[in-house]
């Protein structure tokens, strides 16, 4: 089991943790959010919890996302804007992401997955065919489609939300890159049919959520359809030229959970990795926020 942690972000980094909560610095603005899995002390003073951020995320009892995300609202001091823009480069891989404060705590980024944006970026690279097919589900804002469309592939970004799915093209532009195929669908149904058309790519990347909703409202729930999502993916990734990535971020989730659905989707595989990706504060803390399994063919 491997834990990894991001190397190369300049923009991004977690300042504190604990309590339940997370001090981090995005850019040149810092924000105080929730962190269900911050519970250790925190190691700086609440003053300084209380005077640094230049935005704090309160939560709304009884309000909570279709995701188990509290609902809530920002406090923003002066000169903090809703929405801003931040850079990260890996080799040759130059990626601009659009950040905003949204009512349930997320602001459109997920720091840790840059090791698996590096990933993708050098197996696309590696792979001897011109444009490559990627597969990125559950895409949200499409940190993992616009690494895999920087190294050249053909990718196409399924996520059951429109408004996301204009936030992730925004993020294309940005980082100067064009013909993402954007869809907006369940995935499962996404996958079924494309399994039906014998559809084949050679990097899938999954990010699903612990709950969610489709677009026509089906339901997501981690635990009744990750069993079905995999044996799709198995039917949908090339036998060779081919990787997937799979996280899960659902709390109580083991990075072994992870590991034995790749021994058991794609039990051919043998070097694969798993672990957990980790954020390391200023204290020394690893703070987890998700499991990975991941391996290339």
């Amino acid at each position: 089991m491997q834990l990894l942690q991001p190397q190369h972000w300049i923009e991004y980094e977690l300042i504190d943790s604990g309590e339940y909560e997370k001090l981090e610095r995005f850019g040149k603005y810092i924000i105080r959010r929730p962190e269900p899995q911050a519970v250790w002390r925190k190691s700086l003073p609440e003053k300084e919890w209380e005077d640094m951020p230049d935005a704090i995320f309160r939560r709304e009892k009884g309000k909570a996302s279709q995701d188990g995300n509290d609902k809530g609202v920002w406090t923003q001091k002066k000169g903090m804007p809703d929405q801003w823009f931040i850079n990260y480069k890996y080799k040759e891989m130059n990626l601009k992401f659009r950040l905003g404060l949204t009512s349930f705590k997320h602001v459109g980024i997920f720091p840790e997955q840059a090791e698996n944006w590096n990933f993708i970026y050098d197996t696309i690279k590696e792979i001897k065919i011109e444009e490559p097919k990627v597969l990125n589900l559950f895409a949200y804002t499409g940190g993992a489609s616009i690494a895999a469309k920087s190294a050249g592939a053909d990718v196409t970004h399924v996520d059951s939300v429109r408004q996301v799915i204009t936030w992730s093209r925004e993020n294309m532009e940005a980082s100067g890159l064009d013909n993402i195929r954007w869809i907006v669908e369940d995935a499962l149904k996404f996958c079924r049919r494309e399994v039906k058309r014998e559809k084949k790519y050679n990097g899938i990347i999954l990010d699903p959520p612990a709950y969610g909703r489709g677009p026509d409202g089906e339901k997501w729930i981690l635990e009744e359809n990750i069993a079905e999502l995999m044996e799709l993916c198995h039917e949908l990734l090339s036998e060779k030229d081919s990787f997937l990535i799979l996280n899960l971020y659902s709390m109580g989730f083991s990075a072994v959970i992870a590991e034995n659905l790749i021994k058991d989707y794609f039990p051919d595989v043998k070097n694969y990795q798993f672990g957990e990706l980790i954020v390391l504060e200023k204290s020394g803390k690893n703070l987890p926020l998700s499991v990975y399994a991941r391996f290339k063919k």
